[in-house]
């Protein structure tokens, strides 16, 4: 996934809209695509350089190609909660729409669910 996004972000030019999606076979692998698919992860879109520091969910929404936000497990988020982006914003294409879903976090905020280091599976183990 790194890989990919390195490869779009030093394309020349960056393009406007680019995706990241998982493929399986013939082998699992990565593929960059620049049309939404059902499943494929936006790294680039409309907006998403605004999507930085922390502002109310509506405001994402607003200034951004994403159509909604919604919480992890939980549903629709309050468009009034303050997201804060964490300066890595990657919503899903699903059904036709680009939804970015998030978790609670302190003081009432909330993040993106994906985090740019995650932790690996197990990692304490």
């Amino acid at each position: 996934m790194a890989a990919a996004e390195h490869w779009i972000a030093t394309s020349d030019p960056v393009p406007a809209t680019a995706c990241t999606l998982l493929v399986y076979l013939p082998q699992p692998h990565v593929e960059v695509v620049t049309v939404p698919r059902e499943g494929a992860r936006a790294v680039r879109y409309p907006g998403v350089d605004e999507l930085t520091g922390s502002m109310p969910l509506a405001q994402v929404v607003a200034t951004s190609a994403i159509d909604h936000v919604e919480i992890l497990g939980s549903g629709p988020a309050d468009p009034s909660l303050i997201l804060d982006t964490c300066d890595f914003v990657r919503p899903i294409w699903r059904n036709g729409e680009l939804v970015l879903t998030v978790m609670p976090a302190a003081d009432g905020h909330v993040v993106p669910f994906e985090t740019r280091n995650p932790t690996p599976c197990c990692a304490a183990h």
